[in-house]
């Protein structure tokens, strides 16, 4: 009798085994949904100047985050920031004159090319930019945009020294006071920071970092190179397990934690750089992985609005993160897909997103020509 039971739990068992290996043949394995890379064509560029040419001269609405030291304080926009007084903050106006500029160098035949370059020589004059350098030497201006602010302005530094036009060089060279002043307060700001601002909004430290380093690169500028280095991995080196899927919150247009990878990659060498992620977001490596866009449900509020730039901040990211990386080429489809929900909506979008949302479509269309 007991051989009998042993010999009956034995074949149920065969059967099962069996029967599970027979189910596994028969799944079907849903083939992975590939999206097109994007690319940024003459039209589409045509398109996206329209979005900073209709706002960096636009003076109201206007978003100053000013300190007030008293009724002398209480000037225009235009007064205050002379060349970055539009596009609703001082910024976006920064990020829109970078807009500009990266896509004539990239399309010197765009539309209206030579009005455009007027338009920059007009705002990032050298009395202009004499007066945005007063401002940020006022009492209560320290820290005014530090250091999201700083970021699009050295990315707007950079872009001017890369592009090889004889505009480009005035336009470098009118800047230069505002370039020197920035990159000196990261210089010093940098030491003082002892935790970095892990959010995903503009005083993420990831970001700011970012920027400055690639300028600091492209001009060899060691000493603001070294700072951000030595603080970066200060913060970052030992991160393990960012909770990626917390991500994105209510408002965000950065993502924490590929910021934040983004930044170790133009750190690290690769093999330490492959190391530290596999500590840092090991998921990311699992071709089958999966990240869903960030949903907008109201371009009308600016708030909400912000998750168009969560997608594209997140695409420029993870091109980054994948770049040289062929284990890592299935990121380089996430970023796609993020492109693709975004784009069509900035363009007759309100100027809630309007006013800013043009750059980070133009830096995310760029990243993906990268590798």
């Amino acid at each position: 009798m007991k051989n009998f039971i042993l010999i009956t739990i034995l074949s149920i068992s065969i059967i099962g085994c069996n029967s599970k290996k027979e189910n596994k043949k028969n799944q079907k394995i849903e083939p992975i949904e590939m999206a097109k890379t994007p690319v940024l064509n003459l039209e589409q560029a045509n398109k996206l100047a329209d979005l900073p040419l209709h706002c960096i001269n636009t003076e109201y609405p206007n978003k100053l985050s000013q300190t007030l030291g008293g009724e002398e304080d209480l000037k225009p926009p235009t007064t205050l920031h002379p060349a970055f007084y539009g596009c609703f903050d001082w910024h976006s106006a920064v990020h829109g004159h970078w807009s500009l500029v990266s896509l004539l160098k990239s399309f010197p035949n765009i539309d209206n090319a030579e009005e455009i370059k007027q338009k920059l020589l007009n705002n990032i004059s050298k009395e202009n930019i004499k007066a945005e350098v007063a401002y940020f030497h006022g009492k209560h201006n320290k820290s005014y945009e530090r250091t999201y602010g700083w970021a699009w302005l050295l990315k707007l530094a950079e872009e001017l020294h890369t592009w090889d036009d004889d505009t480009a060089r005035q336009l470098e060279n009118n800047l230069q006071p505002l370039t020197d002043l920035l990159v000196g307060k990261y210089i010093e700001f940098l030491p003082k920071l002892n935790y970095p601002q892990r959010v995903g909004t503009h005083t993420n430290t990831a970001f700011g970092l970012s920027f400055a380093y690639d300028y600091a690169e492209t001009v060899n500028n060691e000493a603001l190179k070294k700072a951000i280095e030595t603080r970066a991995l200060f913060f970052y080196d030992n991160d393990k397990g960012c909770p990626i899927s917390w991500e994105p919150s209510g408002s965000d247009f950065l993502s924490p934690c590929l910021e934040e990878a983004a930044l170790m990659k133009r750190l690290l060498s690769i093999e330490d750089f492959k190391i530290w992620l596999n500590a840092f977001l090991p998921q990311l490596k699992d071709t089958n992985y999966a990240l869903e866009v960030g949903i907008v449900s109201d371009r009308t509020d600016g708030h909400l609005v912000h998750l168009d730039g969560v997608n594209f901040s997140r695409a420029w990211s993870l091109y980054k993160i994948s770049e040289g990386l062929p284990e890592y080429n299935h990121l380089k489809n996430i970023a796609n897909k993020h492109i693709h929900y975004s784009l069509p909506s900035i363009f007759g979008d309100s100027y809630e997103g309007g006013h800013w949302l043009g750059s980070f479509a133009i830096y995310a269309l760029n990243a993906s020509q990268n590798d």
